[in-house]
C-alpha cells in the first residue's frame, strides 16, 4: 500500500489546491480559515521505519524535525499561513524500537 499521491494524483492536487485558491481569491463572502495543514503519513512500518521515512523528507523540504514527546515526530515547511506537514505516529513511548505499532 502506498501512502503518496501517484504522478496523477500529485497533479489533481495541485490544481485542486490552485482552484480553491481562485475560488476563495473570487469569493471573498466565502470564510476561510487563517491557516491551513497539508498532513502526509509514510508507509506503515515500525517507528524506526517511519522516523527514517521524515528525516528524509525534512532532507528533501530543508527543515528540521521535531519530536513533540508523545509519539508524534514531525517535519514541517511553511508558503505563509500554509504549512505541509509530514508526520509519522508511533502509538507508544519506546518510539524508537522497531516493532510494528
Amino acid at each position: 500500500m502506498t501512502y503518496y499521491a501517484d504522478s496523477g494524483e500529485r497533479a489533481d492536487l495541485i490544481a485542486g489546491l490552485r482552484a480553491m485558491a481562485s475560488y476563495l481569491n473570487a469569493n471573498p463572502g466565502v470564510p476561510a480559515p487563517p491557516w491551513i495543514s497539508l498532513l502526509a503519513f509514510p508507509p506503515e512500518g515500525t517507528c524506526t521505519e517511519q522516523r527514517a521515512e521524515i528525516d528524509a523528507i525534512a532532507a528533501r523540504i530543508g527543515a528540521e524535525t521535531r519530536d513533540n514527546g508523545n509519539g508524534h515526530y514531525t517535519v514541517s515547511r511553511f508558503f505563509g499561513p500554509v504549512e505541509y506537514r509530514a508526520v509519522a505516529i508511533c502509538h507508544h513511548n519506546g518510539h524508537h524500537n522497531t516493532e510494528r505499532t
